[in-house]
């Protein structure tokens, strides 16, 4: 069978499809806001031994539900980032839900998917597909596998590896030390993101460096994994499980649970970063270094109605330490080459920074969730409950990794 295109009708559907897409990213306004958080106690990798990532994952989700004062039953949604292991089937009979209208997962990196997870539920909420959506991540490294070792499951690595990226820290670092050539970063300026999170860390006994302080005599003696990488630059392995229920704002009124609202909230990219890792290695000086996040970023504030200085405080992916410097260039906070400045002023620091991150922790000193327990903090700022709480906090951004496709969430005191 023959198509043929008209390229004139096309090109002119393409025209009309991008000025509705623009109005629907800038007028779009959302009623779902996050009413209960649960984790269970976060432990290094391989040090949960008594009991299963199944058994973890149903613990934060009654932690969650406890907090909202929802019962379990009354659940019937499940959203989660991809590779999840914990089979909804499997969750609806344990956790005794009387109907399942909702399971699905998140394409994409691990670290890129706990705002796209949320995403979903957010959909679901807002279009009547389901009432009340659970966000879950569980991992349980030490009985099944380390995350932070080569594993060949995608082309892009089994590409690399013959070179020598056997894993997450060398691909990352690849990138980030083109950053630190390119505009002059250095170490001590990079090593005020791994000194913020463990001092909010150190105030937060469910982190698993919580009692354990970090001076930058200690960091610049760390062992170096992936140049410009030391240890403390990269993030823990370990064992726990975290977990949101979504609702609507009507159907939270009748809840415990403080409601945190969805500003809003996305997952997507650019294109030219399809490659993973490779698309950063690719790019043209001027942009190399903000990876997919920036378009995103813009559709968020733009549909949210805010400003970047309206941020109170940010939850910033830190899977490694440089991910939160680019991170800060693309959301717009400093200009390209600048955050390391903005670093060394003393702007990430708790609580006189003028944007405190990561205020559990972080991937780097609370623990590796794949970025969810982030969201869980964001709540937690949003209600006035966070063990570095940044005062009158009304908005919180939370971000995800740089990979196509990423994802991010604007949290607000009230909806928009």
């Amino acid at each position: 069978m023959n198509i043929l295109i008209d390229f004139k009708i096309l090109t002119n559907s393409k025209k009309k499809y991008r000025m509705s897409k623009e109005n629907f990213m800038t007028n779009r306004k959302h009623s779902a806001c996050i009413v209960g958080i649960g984790q269970t106690p976060y432990k290094r990798w391989g040090a949960v031994t008594e009991e299963s990532e199944f058994s973890l994952a149903c613990k934060a989700i009654m932690a969650a539900a406890e907090d909202a004062g929802l019962p379990l039953s009354e659940i019937d949604g499940f959203s989660a980032h991809s590779d999840d292991r914990n089979d909804p089937a499997r969750l609806e009979v344990t956790l005794g839900i009387k109907q399942l209208r909702l399971a699905t997962m998140v394409w994409g990196g691990g670290g890129g998917g706990a705002s796209a997870s949320l995403s979903h539920a957010v959909a679901a909420v807002e279009n009547g597909t389901a009432n009340y959506v659970v966000v879950l991540r569980a991992l349980c490294q030490g009985q099944q596998f380390r995350y932070g070792q080569f594993h060949e499951w995608s082309a892009h690595q089994k590409f690399a590896s013959p070179y020598g990226l056997f894993s997450p820290p060398g691909q990352a670092a690849l990138t980030f030390r083109r950053y630190m050539h390119r505009y002059g970063l250095t170490e001590e300026k990079l090593a005020r993101v791994a000194l913020a999170c463990r001092a909010n860390a150190n105030r937060n006994p469910n982190a698993v460096m919580y009692e354990k302080p970090l001076d930058l005599e200690t960091y610049l003696s760390g062992r170096m994994i992936a140049d410009p990488y030391r240890v403390y630059d990269c993030c823990l392995e370990t064992d726990g499980a975290c977990a949101l229920i979504v609702t609507t704002r009507e159907r939270a009124a009748d809840l415990r649970g403080k409601p945190a609202h969805i500003l809003a909230v996305g997952q997507g990219g650019d294109g030219r970063w399809g490659t993973g890792n490779f698309g950063n290695y690719n790019m043209p000086e001027e942009i190399f270094s903000i990876g997919p996040q920036k378009r995103l970023a813009d559709e968020l504030f733009a549909r949210a109605g805010i400003e970047r200085s309206d941020v109170d405080v940010a939850q910033i992916y830190d899977a490694f330490s440089g991910g939160v410097i680019t991170t800060l260039e693309a959301f717009g906070f400093c200009g390209l080459g600048e955050a390391g400045d903005f670093a060394a002023d003393g702007n990430l620091d708790w609580p006189n920074g003028g944007l405190p991150i990561n205020t559990a922790g972080g991937l780097l000193s609370e623990a590796y969730v794949h970025g969810l327990n982030l969201l869980v903090e964001g709540v937690r700022q949003i209600r006035g409950e966070s063990t570095s709480q940044v005062e009158d906090t009304k908005i919180c951004l939370v971000t995800a990794a740089a990979v196509t496709p990423t994802s991010a969430t604007l949290l607000g005191k009230e909806p928009s």
